[in-house]
């Protein structure tokens, strides 16, 4: 083939497949943006642990004396998930009002039915309802916790945003932020913000 007419197919091969991987980004970011965003936002200890193997969160609270950021994040979502464990945790720890108020809060339990003045307990599906909730008009969701609400959402790739501050501890044991499981996700580190002595990573869904 003559050498020009080779490299002008090649020219037209790569600038095609760069417009295709274009286009389909900007259906996937159209998707995002139509979408409300389900974000983790949550704080670990160095090794990774959100809670010490008794639920105890003294190594987190010793250390965090400011907002770092949370009213902020706060002011975007209208929508709470919670399992029940940590539902159950914030009755038995959290002795002034409850403090999600306001929002949409739904706890996903096998056991708890019904609602009360703050919450609605939910026994289908993870997946579906949240799927469900991404689709209607609103701001962004919140899963508060734990890791049965987290799981299933990640492996069915539905969280947009992980949003995780470091505290400054390493605590050796206790209750992981991941469960394992055969799920894999890839990610863009969009933000890296500094709070005194806690580091916020912002990633997002590829």
């Amino acid at each position: 083939m003559d050498p020009a007419r080779l490299y002008t197919n090649q020219i037209y091969t790569v600038s095609h497949t760069m417009g295709l991987r274009f286009i389909q980004r900007k259906i996937k970011d159209h998707g995002r943006l139509t979408m409300r965003k389900l974000s983790l936002y949550i704080a670990t200890s160095l090794d990774g642990y959100i809670a010490r193997q008794n639920e105890s969160l003294d190594w987190l609270l010793n250390q965090r004396a400011d907002d770092n950021g949370y009213t902020a994040f706060y002011d975007t979502i209208d929508t709470i998930l919670l399992g029940r464990r940590t539902y159950q945790w914030i009755l038995r720890n959290v002795h002034s009002e409850f403090p999600y108020q306001g929002k949409n809060c739904y706890v996903f339990s096998r056991t708890l039915k019904g609602q009360t003045a703050n919450v609605q307990f939910v026994n289908q599906d993870i997946v579906t309802l949240t799927a469900s909730l991404k689709k209607k008009p609103g701001k962004g969701i919140w899963i508060v916790g734990g890791g049965e609400v987290l799981s299933p959402l990640l492996r069915e790739n539905l969280v947009d945003d992980l949003i995780i501050q470091i505290a400054p501890v390493i605590i050796g044991q206790g209750i992981r932020l991941f469960n394992p499981g055969p799920y894999e996700m890839a990610l863009d580190l969009v933000k890296v913000t500094q709070y005194n002595q806690f580091v916020e990573l912002q990633y997002q869904r590829k």
